[in-house]
């Protein structure tokens, strides 16, 4: 059938009623696929689960184990991840960058079309195959390249994204003082150009020689020159930041103390991290609207500028940022969802940790807009030029309203013990899902070694991490952050899963897993969003951004020369790659006509775990093998062939 025929035939039976074929479940973690059987007690609506799969080798492995919190483990799981620093760090830059309200209309409408739809399809892909983003892709074994893109993408994220917690580490410990550091001017990275805000009067500038709109704050220039170093450009990279590089490593050994055997299994520490940074957030978001010109940043942030929304730049951020959040692609969502138990509810959970996950970017918006509208009454700039932009900006709006609190060091110590744990705990989730996928895909030889393995992603990955904290590692940060797992990347790689899932294996049939899993399909809009909508906002998006493809630019100062454009694109390609190379290599590794080649492509494979107990029923007609995988079945008769 060619994928076409196939779309349609998805699109017109997606909300039809499926035919008459049953699935046995027993039990909270039993499931079978793959079937001709019938059983009258067992015909539904969605009991039309038919699937040819290819016989696989069982082995004697490890456990491979569930939330050990219960149901409540998945939903906090998932905020972890959901809920960190892209909430309070990327949607309030990308925001201020693009526009403030501008930006909000494309974000709302990549949240409806594609962010909520296509999560709560991962989650449930990774709940019924149980496995990781890798071997997940047994379900349409030809574009497995899309699962090594996807742990490709989350590898280099973690590299650069824990560098964050590296800073956040670094204004810690430099919060146990008395007066904060970037409270004043008179330090020795400070310039003659740095003035604060009670100071900033026109006298002043006069006896210095100064226009307001040259002065730089105290904060501004403590996170450029201090923490940073910051050099000129991309050309110079400088040398590396001795007390970030220690700091780094102490962020990794927080992250891989809490993974070390698995998310899964690092109980109530996850409830912690997840609940903790609301409170801190709520104390920041009264003390910010308090502030003298809060109202005018508040308005900056709602209030869209319609001219902003012709930039494709505007658009590729929104929806990518929805993807990038709701961690669409990089399969961080199949690896927590494989971790439930089969009957898990996560179609409720999916639901509120979406919520919960947009409502916080909202809701941290408005607390760095409201510090942004102060800063600009006191500095007497327009909004869009206080501060410059960037990766940076949580750390110049941050600290600006801590030093506005009365006992100003204790709440920079909760501040950025709020920000060690958002971003250690998004940190757990994203190594988790590489860590998963990889072990997952070569179970044999690593799920005995897990620990082991674990470790030496967490070492390669730290050495790796080191450019990015040199003088100016800055600018390769940017780099990573727009292509890594984000931009054209992201969208790339979440395109060709729409199409793997919901065109080749059908959404008809993931409306039928989900009915077997909860009791009940998912509404007919998530499945139209599958198969057309959000497949056409992301092809929309992507086609807009190579239209009016704008140069790669740092704080919306620094343009990027040829060749460091260059490198980014050459980080995006060691994602997008995998696809079309994985594709040739399956069709040149397997037997058979290229049409048997690719009709087997399209079938899919189902890789047993240990407790598995595989049913193998011959078909006459066309002397293949039908098998049904029983997952930890009590009961070896629980199937009846007729």
């Amino acid at each position: 059938m060619s994928r076409s025929t196939s779309f349609w035939k998805n699109l017109k039976t997606a909300f039809g009623r499926p035919r008459d074929k049953t699935v046995k479940e027993n039990g909270e973690n039993g499931h079978v696929i793959a079937l001709d059987t019938t059983d009258s007690k067992m015909k539904t609506d969605a009991d039309n689960c038919e699937k040819n799969t290819i016989e696989a080798a069982t082995g004697d492995l490890p456990e491979r184990g569930t939330w050990s919190t219960g149901k409540l483990g998945f939903i906090f799981g998932c905020l972890n991840y959901a809920v960190g620093l892209g909430n309070v760090w990327r949607f309030p830059y990308l925001c201020y960058e693009n526009g403030g309200g501008a930006f909000l209309l494309p974000y709302f409408l990549s949240i409806i079309l594609c962010g909520i739809p296509l999560f709560l399809m991962e989650v449930s892909i990774g709940q019924y195959m149980s496995t990781g983003g890798i071997a997940v892709w047994n379900l349409v074994p030809v574009l497995k390249g899309i699962g090594f893109a996807s742990m490709t993408m989350i590898g280099l994220c973690n590299i650069y994204y824990i560098v964050l917690i590296a800073y956040t580490l670094f204004y810690l410990i430099n919060s146990f003082r008395t007066q904060l550091p970037w409270e004043k001017c008179g330090s020795s990275w400070n310039s003659h150009r740095c003035f604060e805000a009670k100071n900033n009067t026109e006298a002043a500038l006069t006896a210095r020689n100064l226009t307001r709109n040259e002065t730089i704050s105290p904060v501004m220039e403590y996170w450029e020159n201090r923490v940073l170093g910051l050099t000129a450009g991309l050309h110079d990279i400088g040398e590396l930041r001795m007390e970030l590089v220690f700091l780094l490593l102490l962020a990794w050994v927080l992250v891989y103390v809490v993974i070390w055997r698995g998310l899964h299994q690092s109980g109530k520490i996850i409830w912690f991290t997840a609940i903790f940074p609301y409170v801190l957030m709520v104390v920041l978001f009264g003390r910010g609207i308090s502030l003298d010109g809060a109202s005018k940043g508040l308005l900056y942030y709602v209030k869209p500028d319609f001219e902003k929304l012709w930039n494709p730049q505007v658009w590729v951020k929104a929806g990518t940022q929805v993807l990038f959040s709701y961690g669409i692609g990089i399969g961080a969502n199949i690896a927590l969802g494989s971790y439930n138990k089969y009957h898990h509810n996560f179609h409720r959970d999916s639901l509120i940790v979406c919520c919960i996950s947009s409502g916080t970017s909202l809701f941290s918006g408005f607390v760095i807009f409201s510090v942004l509208g102060h800063m600009a009454e006191v500095q007497q700039k327009d909004i869009s030029e206080v501060a410059r932009s960037g990766p940076g900006l949580a750390f110049l709006a941050y600290p600006e309203i801590v030093v506005k609190l009365p006992g100003a060091s204790v709440w920079a110590v909760l501040f950025f013990l709020m920000l060690l744990v958002l971003g250690t705990d998004s940190q757990f989730c994203t190594v988790e899902a590489f860590v998963t996928g990889i072990v997952d895909e070569f179970p044999e030889i690593l799920r005995p070694r897990r620990k082991r393995f674990t470790f030496l992603v967490v070492v390669v990955q730290f050495l790796l991490g080191l450019p990015l904290i040199s003088q100016g590692g800055q600018y390769l940060f940017q780099l990573m952050d727009d292509f890594s797992a984000s931009g054209i990347t992201l969208l790339t790689v979440v395109f060709f899963e729409i199409v793997g899932f919901a065109w080749i294996y059908g959404s008809k049939q993931i409306c039928c897993n989900i009915k077997h899993m909860i009791g009940f399909q998912p509404n007919p809009f998530f499945v139209f969003c599958w198969v057309i909508a959000a497949p056409a906002v992301i092809m929309g998006i992507f086609l807009f951004s190579i239209w009016k493809y704008e140069g790669v630019t740092y704080a919306n100062t620094y343009k990027y020369p040829w060749w460091g454009e260059m490198l980014g694109w050459g980080i995006s390609l060691a994602s997008i790659s995998w696809i079309p190379c994985y594709i040739i290599y399956y069709l040149l590794t397997t037997t058979g006509t290229l049409k048997e080649r690719l009709m087997k492509g399209f079938k899919p494979v189902k890789m047993p775990s240990r407790d598995d107990r595989v049913i193998s029923v011959g078909n006459k007609e066309n002397s293949q093998i039908q098998v049904a995988v029983v997952y930890k079945a009590e009961d070896p008769n629980i199937l009846h062939h007729t």
